[in-house]
């Protein structure tokens, strides 16, 4: 991936007259002797793609079965080329190769490309990933011109209908049982002024602006929704689409629970949330230090980033479930219907370094504009700086068909308590205590564990391949290089 960056970098942009920025894109092929051959756009001819270079000019006559393909940009869709000439996902499929991965740098926002060039490679058997988050937002800063372009002439080519997009869900499309009529004036008005919005709602120049985005499409002279836009800003979108909203329930300690269903416009969500849960829940007491320790009941703007990550990214054609939030003594729970959306994986998101990459980028745009959602993250950075910055375990995901589930912990003491009877009998107290130490870390060397604990490091050791034997955590490494990962 850091080859593919470099060799990016020496990119060709080709002559033109008409001011459009060409993307810098590197390309690298990893065979299965080890050998690396690599390529840049422009490289042996104006306007040959890196693919194109790398595939056809310098190994056209190579077996490359096995071999891994690294590109810094999404490959271009095979509705974007225009015969004879091949998109470079068609020219991967036929590369020859018998067992493919291939590792995509960014998306391409140009609307002819965004999504489709993946999505091609995945529908046929190919394995994708995503390059690691540092690397994307490299690409990014190399592509800025370009990425702004493509964006702009999304947009436009959205406003004046010159295409038909292939639909990456349902949503997109009309909701033919909706209509303008629908939408709430107060959601509009929140959208409008938290993104500056100069247009009033109602206003030409506001339907264009929510056209433009996929929000509205004109029939007939008429706005009407899609589902997205029905979702964002529609009266009550559970009535047309009964999976929209977010169903929260409270666990109070003395055995009774509390129920509200969040059916609002999604983008008034967050507040209502956080609005109720602030007047229910009184401050717990943190014990895990000598000094007695309030801090807030719950951590507020990891559960409102929670929350919001869950509408945004969940897989809305899974028509049978909701967004879901649970609160108890010890934890936040936070689900969304759908596994990570492709290619990020789980492993990605409990690294807190997953890809950016969003599955409803519509949604995305919207919350993005109004300053609630990172620009094309999942927001798992400011998940894990949050729970740092308040000393709290890190969050956990896990996976239970159809949800993705998010454990936010409410205190270090919490976190273990959460282990269940069965793990936390098998721990010493001393184990315990270091647990709440490693679980707000996430990862740790037998020297820092020990230092942490103020115990020698065979005893600390012992300690962490504990957590190791009943599958709290996980080794990486070997010798004194070995490092423990929350498993």
């Amino acid at each position: 991936m850091e080859l593919a960056v470099k060799v990016m970098r020496q990119s060709v942009a080709e002559p033109r007259k008409d001011g459009k920025a060409s993307p810098r894109v590197g390309a690298v092929i990893l065979k299965p002797d080890g050998t690396v051959e690599t390529a840049c756009r422009g490289e042996l001819r104006h306007g040959d793609h890196a693919e194109f270079t790398l595939l056809e000019r310098k190994n056209r006559h190579v077996r490359l079965d096995g071999s891994v393909l690294f590109a810094t940009l999404e490959p271009c869709a095979p509705d974007s080329r225009h015969a004879p000439k091949m998109s470079c996902a068609e020219r991967i499929v036929l590369s020859r190769l018998t067992e493919v991965w291939v590792w995509v740098g960014i998306e391409d926002p140009d609307p002819l490309v965004d999504r489709k060039g993946i999505k091609f490679l995945q529908d046929e058997g190919i394995r994708v990933r995503m390059f690691d988050r540092d690397l994307q937002e490299a690409i990014r800063a190399a592509n800025r011109d370009f990425l702004k372009q493509a964006v702009a002439r999304a947009q436009t080519l959205r406003s004046a209908k010159r295409f038909k997009e292939q639909a990456l869900s349902s949503l997109e499309n009309i909701l033919p049982a909706a209509s303008s009529a629908g939408l709430s004036k107060e959601a509009l008005e929140r959208y409008r002024s938290q993104a500056r919005i100069a247009a009033p709602v109602g206003s030409s120049a506001f339907n264009r602006h929510l056209a433009q985005r996929g929000l509205l499409r004109e029939v007939r002279g008429r706005f009407m929704p899609t589902g997205f836009g029905f979702l964002l800003f529609g009266n009550k979108p559970r009535t047309v689409l009964h999976q929209a909203g977010l169903l929260a329930t409270i666990h109070y300690p003395n055995g009774k629970e509390e129920l509200l269903d969040f059916d609002e416009p999604l983008v008034l969500i967050p507040d209502l949330v956080e609005k109720w849960l602030r007047d229910k829940l009184p401050n717990v007491i943190d014990r895990s230090h000598m000094r007695r320790e309030t801090r807030p009941a719950l951590p507020f703007e990891m559960v409102r980033e929670a929350v919001i990550n869950a509408l945004i990214h969940r897989d809305y054609d899974i028509r049978g479930a909701k967004c879901q939030l649970v609160v108890t003594e010890d934890t936040v729970a936070i689900k969304s219907p759908g596994a990570p959306p492709p290619p990020v994986s789980l492993e990605q998101l409990q690294s807190f370094n997953a890809p950016m990459l969003s599955r409803n980028p519509v949604l995305h745009y919207v919350f993005a504009n109004m300053g609630l959602a990172e620009e094309r993250g999942l927001g798992v950075r400011t998940l894990r700086a949050d729970a740092e910055k308040e000393g709290l375990p890190l969050p956990r995901y896990a996976w239970g068909a159809p949800y993705l589930n998010l454990t936010l912990y409410r205190s270090k003491v919490g976190a273990a308590r959460s282990l269940g009877p069965e793990v936390l009998d098998a721990l010493s107290r001393a184990e315990k205590a270091g647990w709440q130490w490693f679980s707000a870390n996430g990862k740790a060397k037998s020297s820092q564990y020990a230092s942490a604990m103020g115990i020698d490091e065979r005893t600390a050791r012992r300690h962490l391949n504990r957590f190791v034997e009943i599958g709290l955590a996980k080794k990486r490494g070997s010798g004194p290089a070995t490092e423990y990962l929350l498993s």
